[in-house]
């Protein structure tokens, strides 16, 4: 499996600069902008980690989620959420929150962001084996 990444935000600074810190790790990475982007981007095959923000308009992260699970994609992903809410509960979204593997609050620090996205991809290539 690729090591690959899709940033989901509507911020256009997180999105340039995690791309570029996720890069320079050897990651590739796909920037979308909201969830229907997101979805789309499943549909043409995307498997990897992905970095999801969850107020975003139009379609939010935790719809976006449901909509991965409800479509059979999320054998092929690991989810983690980059959010400014600050809270770690993942049970905001009953049974969705589940399929969370990581949380982790804005402003991002660095080393915790390429450690999580390691630790996610390596939870994903053990569970697809």
């Amino acid at each position: 499996m690729d090591k690959r990444v899709m940033i989901v935000d509507d911020e256009p600074d997180i999105l340039s600069s995690l791309k570029t810190v996720l890069e320079y790790q050897r990651y590739d990475v796909v920037t979308v902008s909201n969830g229907f982007e997101c979805l789309k981007e499943m549909e043409k095959g995307f498997e990897g980690v992905i970095l999801m923000d969850l107020m975003m308009p139009e379609m939010d992260g935790w719809t976006t989620i449901k909509e991965i699970v409800d479509r059979g994609y999320i054998k092929n992903v690991a989810i983690s959420i980059i959010t400014g809410k600050g809270t770690k509960n993942h049970n905001v979204m009953g049974t969705i929150g589940s399929y969370v593997y990581d949380y982790l609050a804005k402003p991002l620090d660095i080393k915790e962001l390429i450690q999580s996205v390691e630790k996610s991809y390596n939870f994903l290539i053990a569970r697809n084996n």
